[in-house]
């Protein structure tokens, strides 16, 4: 995997994964407080969730649940001294579908963030890594 990392002006960057995909990131600089794009770290979070939130999708439709949405909303800490890593972080799935097993998606979710999602291993080494999840049926609308 590759990945460049561009600067452009401040405190402002381009970030180009491996496959071409841009994403401008920066912090706040300047009277205005102008923030350019997430910051890196913001970058870290976000990716995190998304890795689980790929995995717990891609279970869920294997075992041929009617998966229709999945968001994680994440919560994190880090620490007061440098180097400023996570210290806590917690995942909450807001998972949607017709007639889900609540079981299956519990399942889905431990698999992820126990065995699959790598971010969240990686994470776990600095963090507290907590989840809980809602399964909203659908069809019940």
């Amino acid at each position: 995997m590759k990945a460049r990392v561009k600067w452009v002006e401040e405190r402002t960057f381009v970030g180009e994964s491996g496959s071409g995909h841009k994403v401008v990131l920066g912090t706040a600089h300047g009277a205005e407080g102008r923030t350019p794009g997430p910051s890196p770290m913001e970058l870290v979070l976000i990716g995190t969730g998304g890795c689980s939130a790929y995995d717990v999708v891609h279970i869920l439709e294997k075992g041929r649940e009617a998966v229709e949405d999945c968001v994680v909303e994440l919560d994190a800490d880090r620490a007061e001294t440098e180097p400023r890593v996570f210290t806590r972080i917690h995942m909450h799935f807001i998972v949607k579908g017709r007639a889900l097993s609540r079981d299956k998606v519990k399942r889905a979710i431990d698999l992820s963030i126990e065995k699959y999602c790598s971010a969240t291993a990686m994470m776990a080494k600095t963090a507290t890594v907590t989840h809980d999840f809602e399964v909203v049926d659908t069809a019940a609308k």
